[in-house]
């Protein structure tokens, strides 16, 4: 059991930023990667409808012999992971919001904590319920920001396009004086030095919660207890999509520094 794959699922490239992690604090570890980008993006999505998405992948990444369910996805880590959980019943589902909740608290001296995601996990309000579960003390102020995602696939960053729309963002008042930042989205690690240098020019210095390392070293945590660390990878990575895009492959790509291959699946059927 201990060779068989990790299985990762998020909306879209977002959750790459997971598995790339993941890859390189366990580079012993098969990756099974699943992108629903036929349903992108989850944020603007209904609760019930992101239950569903995240049912039929999990069948289908379990169906694949995965040893554990990493939800890639803030906004079906919200809605989902109890879905996920009871469909996965015996196994590791790690969902991106808990680690980060314990994260946050750890890294807190007693200032505002930022967040910013997409709405459906915004209105969650999952990262302000988990935080103040450990510290009721610590103020968690969160920001819709749905223009990241669409911008982020369509490979707007590190352009002046993406500069405007971040500077916009990180300058609205409900995020002012604040002591940290969760990068409440898989697809924000993407954008993270930006996000630091806008920070930078307005003359605040602001520490980054990054979604993905947090999330890997987390997993590593629950594998290394259960002993189901990999000593030897067995086989290649696998990557599927519901809606193939040849720029998903080429950021695949560019993520892990090597030819993939990418499937279109439809497990919609």
């Amino acid at each position: 059991m201990n060779n068989q794959a990790i299985g990762v699922f998020d909306s879209g490239i977002g959750g790459l930023t997971v598995a790339k992690a993941i890859n390189d604090l366990l580079p012993n570890e098969k990756i099974i990667y699943f992108g629903d980008t036929a349903h992108l993006p989850y944020g603007e999505k209904s609760q019930s409808a992101i239950q569903e998405y995240s049912k039929v992948i999990s069948e289908f990444l379990l169906n694949k012999n995965c040893k554990c369910i990493v939800i890639a996805c803030n906004t079906a880590s919200a809605f989902a992971r109890n879905v996920v959980a009871e469909l996965a019943s015996g196994k590791i589902v790690q969902n991106v919001i808990d680690p980060i909740a314990v994260e946050a608290v750890k890294l807190n001296k007693g200032g505002l904590v930022g967040v910013i995601a997409t709405k459906g996990t915004t209105e969650s309000k999952n990262y302000p319920n988990a935080i103040n579960e450990l510290n009721p003390g610590i103020q968690v102020s969160s920001l819709a920001t749905p223009l990241l995602v669409p911008m982020i696939e369509e490979g707007f960053f590190n352009d002046n396009i993406s500069h405007t729309i971040i500077d916009n963002y990180l300058t609205d008042p409900i995020l002012k004086n604040i002591e940290q930042l969760i990068l409440g989205c898989t697809h924000f690690p993407l954008i993270e030095k930006e996000i630091q240098e806008v920070f930078l020019e307005h003359g605040r210095e602001v520490n980054i919660i990054n979604s993905a390392k947090v999330v890997a070293r987390s997993l590593e945590k629950e594998l290394s207890k259960l002993n189901l660390l990999s000593s030897n990878i067995d086989g290649q990575h696998e990557f599927y999509v519901s809606d193939y895009t040849k720029s998903f492959e080429l950021s695949t790509e560019q993520f892990f520094g090597k030819q993939v291959h990418l499937e279109e699946v439809n497990i919609w059927k």
